[in-house]
């Protein structure tokens, strides 16, 4: 997973292609959330630190940002919820929470290889 913590229930009906494979859809989803800012998607930026699934289909998401004075968490917020809780059958998630986690902080060294392509292309030096 790309250096995402993930936890999941196990109890969940009707997935039975395991929970790594929900956290990984999860993740894989979430690259559909882009950071205003700098235009690259949250994951590739390192800024979800972890996902969990809970009983209720509920995803709750420890992530951070590149800034703590960041003003545009409702718009990271509002991705994530389209991203996850949205499109055919209702979405991989019931509905999403987000912990925003400060420590550790965050750093160009959780930028993934993929994001840091993203930024040299965009004129970023990383």
């Amino acid at each position: 997973m790309d250096g995402v913590q993930g936890r999941a229930h196990q109890g969940r009906p009707g997935r039975g292609e395991g929970m790594t494979a929900v956290l990984a859809d999860i993740e894989e989803a979430m690259k559909d959330v882009v950071d205003p800012e700098l235009g690259i998607n949250v994951v590739d930026l390192g800024l979800v630190y972890g996902i969990h699934v809970d009983e209720e289909n509920v995803a709750t998401l420890d992530m951070t940002l590149t800034s703590a004075a960041c003003p545009l968490t409702d718009v990271i917020e509002d991705q994530t919820r389209q991203a996850l809780c949205s499109g055919p059958g209702g979405g991989l998630v019931s509905d999403i929470r987000i912990n925003w986690v400060w420590l550790p902080p965050w750093g160009p060294d959780k930028i993934s290889d993929e994001g840091r392509d993203q930024l040299r292309a965009l004129g970023f030096n990383v």
